[in-house]
């Protein structure tokens, strides 16, 4: 096989032996060199391996026992549990040039984010190839060996995505399990007529299920009756007549009798496993040499959105400390994850949900404990950390936590750091917090538009910072040498405050922009009884509104005050918002989900008397277009002396600045 033919030095090297439990790595694809042979720098070229990483999991062990329904799961001879995961592997052909860092994706929903974000390559690629599928180059130049690996059983395998394979739970005597689940249809067009089920109905009788409609969460629902729709296999579902199209602007709730729900909390298990060999091992449970023996010293995870999220329940699960008792990764980088869990570790779990105003509202992701602090929580009655069980065993990572305007609006991002009273917390130790003032959760110059929403979205880019925070982590964990301070809004200066008043936030009255002061609310779900074991009973849940969901204050152009504000923030040509509305068509005034707005300044003093606008003019702010670029290089070298931009993307940013001015 190609495995025993990788890197004669994997063979020589002599690692720290590891009980993580991989039986065997099988490389079916080595690509040397990858990208089309393009060389990065002073590392060389970059060569790819992709397989599959079989591995078992002792749920005897204290360590697993918090996955749900692992006691449920089949086991093979030896009593473990077993489980299959996609890999790739990016790494220098000429390993002593690699810098020792292992950087785990940890993927979205299968999809590999990094190259396209801190890469800034044009395109997301799940099997990148070509020399576009690198982008600029930033990871490979630094060095970094890359992986990543399958931990949503619930990802698509199509176009390439990394999946799992996971065992069915099963009672005791080896019957099918059979539990309510809830299933929710987003429908934002005209042309959906069937619905896919995220997991097989028990029964096709539709009296034994119950279908609703609704625009917003605060509607009364609408029953759609037995005789209304039918299954059209255990795994889809239709409006009668067939071809009825769902109505577009609208929330679909299912409640219906589900089966065979997968072991899914093993994807933890699957990442700190996995992590753990490659960083440690020597060979696989077979003798097969691990192909990164000996070249990793470092260990950083990094993720987008929903796998930051799920980062945020490894660490707090305890996942990142190996079956031998040591640390899995020795540094996080999590951007967007907001102040949330999510449905990862549940009997028929959904890991692909996101909760949001607008939609997945009633599924669990945001739970106590939010912030990385060990607090009390007078609500629950329960006193608990995101860092407790970690601290207890010394195997706490270093972690960087960024997120947007967006999740404080839609994900209660102030409860990262606030007690649930609303209090300011002092940072956790070797915690940094951070918000990317006026960002949207995704965007950037990816998303043009209005989409589905009333206003133009949010193009602000976040790579910059990002790369900048990658090298922060490095300095930090490699060199001691500490992270930018944290930059949120706080309680006590004011910056972070109630959505409404609209005095109190501050939000300028723009022409033809609407707010209403809209955000998610601060909500407890109760799922029932046995929901602590990761059992769902009361679906949909009952809901109520304890804890405080705050968001940053904003300054005359709408601009949140606190935070990394970048040049566009900082010498703005637009208001940039975290938060948007939808349009009519489309549940309107309800949040847009993920995007935020943009909103073009008026150019001139006449064109914003003419409109009634409040914020200054472009003409007003900057006299000349030197004006302009002096403005945009200032808050860029502040920037860099703070350590939140690099010196290459300092260069860059000014050269669009001043490509942007040549045309006043």
């Amino acid at each position: 096989m190609p495995v025993l033919l990788i890197v004669v030095a994997a063979l020589l090297a002599v690692p720290v032996p590891t009980d993580a439990r991989v039986k065997r790595v099988e490389i079916e694809r080595v690509e040397s060199p990858t990208f089309d042979g393009r060389s990065f720098g002073d590392v060389g070229p970059y060569e790819k391996l992709v397989g599959r990483v079989h591995g078992e999991v002792d749920p005897a062990l204290p360590g697993n026992a918090v996955i749900a329904d692992i006691d449920r799961a089949p086991r093979n001879a030896r009593g473990l549990v077993e489980y299959a995961a996609d890999l790739i592997i990016l790494r220098p052909v000429d390993g002593s040039r690699a810098n020792g860092r292992l950087f785990f994706e940890v993927n979205n929903r299968g999809r590999l984010l990094s190259l396209n974000r801190l890469n800034e390559a044009a395109a997301v690629a799940n099997d990148p190839t070509s020399a576009a599928d690198a982008g600029n180059g930033f990871l490979m130049r630094q060095g970094y060996t890359f992986v990543s690996a399958g931990w949503d059983a619930t990802a698509s395998p199509a176009d390439g995505r990394l999946n799992i394979t996971l065992p069915v739970a099963v009672n005791p005597d080896g019957s099918r399990i059979v539990g309510p689940a809830l299933e929710e249809l987003v429908i934002d067009n005209a042309t959906t007529t069937a619905a896919r089920l995220s997991y097989p109905a028990a029964k096709l009788d539709t009296a034994l299920a119950r279908l609703t409609v609704r625009t917003r969460y605060g509607d009364e629902p609408e029953p759609i009756g037995p005789d209304a729709w039918e299954y059209v296999d255990a795994r889809t579902i239709r409006l009668l007549p067939a071809g009825t199209a769902f109505r577009q602007g609208s929330l679909y709730h299912l409640v219906y009798p589900a089966t065979e729900p997968l072991v899914a909390g093993l994807g933890f298990a699957a990442i700190r496993d996995v992590a753990a060999f490659l960083r440690g091992a020597a060979a696989d449970a077979n003798g097969t040499a691990n192909p990164l023996a000996g070249q990793i010293r470092h260990a950083y995870s990094f993720a987008i959105s929903q796998p930051a999220r799920f980062m945020r329940d490894f660490v707090h699960l305890g996942f990142n400390r190996d079956e031998a008792g040591r640390r899995v990764f020795d540094g996080v980088l999590n951007w967007i994850g907001g102040a949330s869990g999510g449905f990862f570790n549940y009997r028929f779990a959904q890991p692909h949900r996101t909760q949001r105003q607008h939609i997945a509202r009633w599924f669990p992701e945001r739970q106590f404990p939010f912030a990385y602090n060990v607090l009390h929580d007078p609500v629950t009655g329960r006193t608990d950390g995101r860092l407790r069980r970690c601290l207890d065993s010394g195997t706490c990572p270093r972690i960087l936590e960024a997120n947007s305007s967006n999740e404080y609006w839609v994900k209660a991002s102030s409860l990262l750091h606030t007690d649930t009273l609303g209090n300011d917390v002092p940072d956790a130790r070797d915690v940094r917090l951070y918000l990317f003032s006026s960002f949207p959760h995704s965007g950037g110059r990816r998303q043009q538009g209005r989409g589905i929403c009333q206003q133009p979205r949010n193009t602000a880019a976040a790579e910059p910072v990002l790369r900048a925070l990658l090298v922060a982590l490095d300095g930090w964990v490699s060199a001691g040498k500490q992270p930018p301070a944290s930059r949120v809004p706080r309680r006590r200066d004011g910056t972070l405050v109630a959505a409404l008043p609209r005095e109190e936030l501050g939000f300028p009255k723009i022409p033809g922009v609407h707010f209403d002061g809209l955000m998610s609310t601060g909500d407890l779900l109760d799922f029932g009884p046995r929901a602590g074991r990761g059992i769902l009973s009361v679906l949909p849940p009952a809901v109520t509104s304890p804890y405080p969901a705050l968001v940053p204050r904003t300054d005359a152009d709408g601009h949140d005050v606190a935070g990394i504000r970048v040049p566009a923030v900082q010498a703005p040509l637009a208001t940039h918002t975290g938060w948007a509305v939808r349009a009519a068509e489309y549940a309107g005034n309800d949040l847009c989900d993920a995007a935020g707005q943009q909103l073009a300044l008026p150019r001139t003093k006449v064109e914003r008397l003419a409109q009634g606008d409040p914020r200054p003019s472009i003409e007003e702010r900057y006299a000349t277009a030197a004006a302009y670029v002096a403005a945009v290089e200032r808050s860029a070298h502040n920037l860099h002396h703070d350590g939140l931009l690099l010196a290459e993307d300092v260069e860059r940013i000014v050269a669009e600045a001043e490509a942007r001015s040549s045309a006043w």
